[in-house]
């Protein structure tokens, strides 16, 4: 019995393929707990996170609200919602676009900046999970895999 089996209590697949998917959502969401428990300490969710992670990437340039939609990790988050939050916690800024009124510009503070700084220091914690389990070598493979799912979506 494997250790997803026990885990799930559950005692067979139909197929390898199954099982696989089950076990890509076990591990995801397996992974998703720690980091959620993870950016609690820092008062921000994970989705707060990656938008302050892509708006570090586009710095000093601005992105729109559309922008941030498209890069983010989970596709079924409240963009809009989730950059007042941050807004008024001053770690990013926004203002009207100049070119389109409708349009948002959307920019990270020095206040963000500093956060993901700290954050960078302490962001080794979560690979562990890898890390322990895993070589490097290991990891390089299971990357190339998770691509090649990735390759046909």
């Amino acid at each position: 019995m494997s250790n997803l089996e026990k885990l799930i209590a559950t005692k067979s697949f139909s197929n390898e393929y199954h099982k696989g998917m089950v076990s890509l959502i076990y591990v995801g969401n397996w992974m998703i707990a720690r980091h959620q428990q993870f950016f609690k300490q820092f008062d921000i969710t994970m989705q707060q996170y990656n938008i302050l992670r892509i708006l570090r990437g586009q710095h000093p340039k601005v992105a729109s609200i559309n922008t941030l939609k498209e890069r983010m990790l989970d596709k079924m988050s409240d963009v809009s919602r989730l950059v007042q939050r941050l807004r008024k916690a001053g770690l990013i800024d926004t203002k009207s676009c100049d070119l389109d009124r409708r349009a948002v510009d959307v920019r990270i503070t020095e206040k963000g900046l500093e956060l993901l700084k700290v954050i960078d220091e302490d962001l080794q914690k979560l690979e562990v999970n890898l890390s322990n389990n895993l070589t490097e070598k290991e990891v390089s493979q299971l990357n190339k895999l998770l691509d090649k799912i990735l390759d046909n979506q």
